[in-house]
């Protein structure tokens, strides 16, 4: 019987570094519009610094304020990982990474990391070359007591992070792909960004009108008056 809220499952199950290596340059965006706009992590969640990241989730849910089983993911972390945090509902009162913890993980050949709560040393951070995602930003710092746990399910930015979910990152945010359905993800996102290239092309030439017309207007009931407001 395992201690619930005090746990560590070891192993993961990945995606194929083949598989997560053709979501590199699809934009987040185009991913989230083909799961139906729900896989993004909510709007706070930025990038500080580095943007692009992808990686399979290595997934911490930590007490308020506290940072001790985020020291042990990254030292359990294989090369590649997204380590993903759930800072319990985001909360901005305590840092949970400064620049010492984001080096170690960048030392260690993490793909990044993803916090739900906040971090500091954000000047130092944003120079490392190393992708960041947090919540906000503040002086004060973490304890290391515990409990918490690793690799289980949780919440980050309003999506449930299975451990082996895929992560994308970039300049738009986080976008999380359940890792038994990307294949179906990717197959559709990349069909989406092959048409919004051919659409840039069709910009290019003067050649696009995606504006409704009159009659589709009117036929949702809007009145086109061909007269000054008065």
């Amino acid at each position: 019987m395992s201690n619930v809220g005090f746990r560590i499952f070891t192993k993961v199950n990945r995606p194929s570094k083949e598989l997560m290596e053709q979501f590199h340059g699809l934009p987040s965006s185009n991913i989230c519009d083909e799961m139906n706009r729900i896989g993004s992590v909510y709007e706070k969640i930025i990038p500080i610094g580095k943007t692009s990241l992808v990686g399979p989730a290595f997934t911490v849910k930590e007490q308020l304020g506290d940072i001790m089983m985020f020291h042990k993911a990254i030292a359990l972390a294989q090369p590649g990982d997204v380590i993903v945090v759930d800072g319990q509902q985001g909360s901005l009162v305590n840092a949970m990474a400064g620049e010492l913890m984001v080096l170690w993980a960048k030392s260690k050949g993490l793909a990044g990391l993803v916090i739900d709560g906040a971090i500091r040393d954000s000047d130092a951070i944003c120079k490392l070359d190393f992708p960041v995602y947090a919540a906000g930003v503040t002086s004060k710092g973490p304890y290391k007591q515990g409990p918490g746990e690793i690799n289980v399910p949780i919440s980050c930015g309003g999506v449930v992070v299975t451990p082996g979910d895929i992560v994308v990152g970039d300049a738009d945010g986080i976008v999380i792909i359940p890792a038994k359905d990307a294949e179906t993800v990717l197959a559709k996102a990349k069909n989406k960004y092959q048409n919004e290239l051919k659409i840039r092309e069709l910009i290019s030439k003067g050649a696009w009108a995606p504006e409704p017309t009159d009659e589709e207007l009117k036929a949702r009931g809007c009145d086109i008056i061909d007269d000054y407001y008065k």
